[in-house]
C-alpha cells in the first residue's frame, strides 16, 4: 500500500479539487458537458439556475480544499478549526463518492467516480493525521 504524508495527500486532494473546480467553472460558463454532470439530467449546457449552482460548488470545492491544506499545515498554518473541519471535507468526499457511484450517467459513473474515490480518501488521510504540536497548542 501507498503511504502518503499528510502534506502529500493534501497537496492531491487540491489537485483533483481543482480539476473538479476547473469543470463546475466550465459548466457554470456554458461548457456542453451536462451529461457528465449531476447524473445527466441536464445534457448539454446547463440551464442558469444550474449555472449558477456549479459556480457556487465551485466557491465550496476551494473553501474544502484549503481546510485540508490547512489541517496538514501547507496553509495557513495553526489554524485550529482546520483539526474538524477536515472531518467534514472526509464527509462531503464520502457523500460524493457515494453518488458518483450511483449515479443513472454511466460517464460520469466513469469519470467522477475514481476523482471522488480519490478525494475521500486523501482527505481522510489528512483528517487521521496526529496534529503537530506547533498546531495543537493555544494561541
Amino acid at each position: 500500500m501507498i503511504s502518503l504524508s499528510p502534506r502529500t495527500a493534501a497537496k492531491a486532494f487540491a489537485g483533483l479539487t481543482a480539476l473538479v473546480v476547473v469543470f463546475q467553472v466550465c459548466l457554470a460558463f456554458g461548457a456542453p458537458w451536462g451529461e457528465v454532470a449531476m447524473g445527466g439530467t441536464f445534457p448539454g449546457r446547463f440551464p442558469p439556475p444550474m449555472r449558477a449552482m456549479a459556480l457556487l460548488q465551485a466557491l465550496m470545492l476551494i473553501g474544502v480544499a484549503v481546510i485540508v491544506l490547512s489541517r496538514a499545515q501547507v496553509v495557513l498554518a495553526g489554524w485550529r478549526a482546520a483539526r474538524w473541519l477536515a472531518w467534514g471535507a472526509v464527509g462531503l468526499s464520502g457523500v460524493a463518492l457515494i453518488l458518483n457511484l450511483i449515479t443513472p450517467s454511466a460517464l460520469e459513473r466513469l469519470i467522477w467516480a475514481p476523482v471522488a474515490l480519490g478525494l475521500f480518501l486523501t482527505s481522510l488521510r489528512v483528517a487521521l493525521a496526529p496534529t503537530p504540536p506547533s498546531a495543537s497548542a493555544p494561541t
